[in-house]
């Protein structure tokens, strides 16, 4: 091998490691990039989690607000228009001037609770549109919408209180056979 050869060779070379330690601290770039974005979303997921317990606690003093039993939030926003929503406690469940109007005034059954009684009158598996239109009639006073009726027994299926039944494009729904009996366990 000459001389001149071996010094095009070594060109080669360094140009090769050059190009080569370019695309590496390029990629190095894009994964930190990445890493970073991850460790963000972790962040919030971890957040979301901590809301959720907490929201699960909170759930656990005391009833949800009324607005999301029953009520859409545009009617809520058009109800409460002018007025500043009070200031709520993470852990009492609100002001102590909120929960002495609440006392006096006499509490509804939340619309979970209504939507199990009417699936406990039915052994068949009942569609949310016609337990929306059964509620209607027993409880005039309750107008939830198609979408909180839904969203309320989807709530009921994930605490595993009912059970969802797909038929086609169709979806029912049914008390559990332990919620019927009582039970604290589930036989699944």
């Amino acid at each position: 091998m000459t001389s001149q050869s071996a010094a095009t060779l070594r060109s080669r070379y360094v140009v090769q490691a050059a190009s080569d330690l370019e695309e590496n601290r390029r990629r190095q770039e894009e994964l930190a990039e990445r890493l970073k974005l991850l460790q963000q979303e972790e962040t919030l997921l971890v957040d979301i989690l901590a809301l959720a317990d907490r929201f699960e606690d909170d759930a656990d003093d005391s009833p949800l607000p009324e607005q999301a039993q029953d009520e859409s939030p545009v009617a809520a926003r058009t109800r409460s228009r002018g007025q500043s929503a009070p200031a709520r406690s993470s852990r009492t469940g609100g002001t102590g001037a909120a929960k002495t109007a609440a006392k006096g005034k006499s509490q509804r059954p939340l619309l979970g609770d209504l939507l199990m009684e009417l699936l406990a009158g039915h052994k068949e598996p009942r569609p949310a549109k016609e337990l929306r239109d059964e509620l209607l009639v027993k409880h005039p006073d309750r107008e939830p919408t198609p979408q909180v009726v839904r969203n309320t027994l989807e709530s009921l299926v994930a605490k595993g209180r009912i059970r969802r039944h797909k038929h086609q494009r169709a979806v029912m729904y049914t008390l559990r056979e332990n919620t019927q009996q009582g039970a604290e366990t589930d036989t699944d």
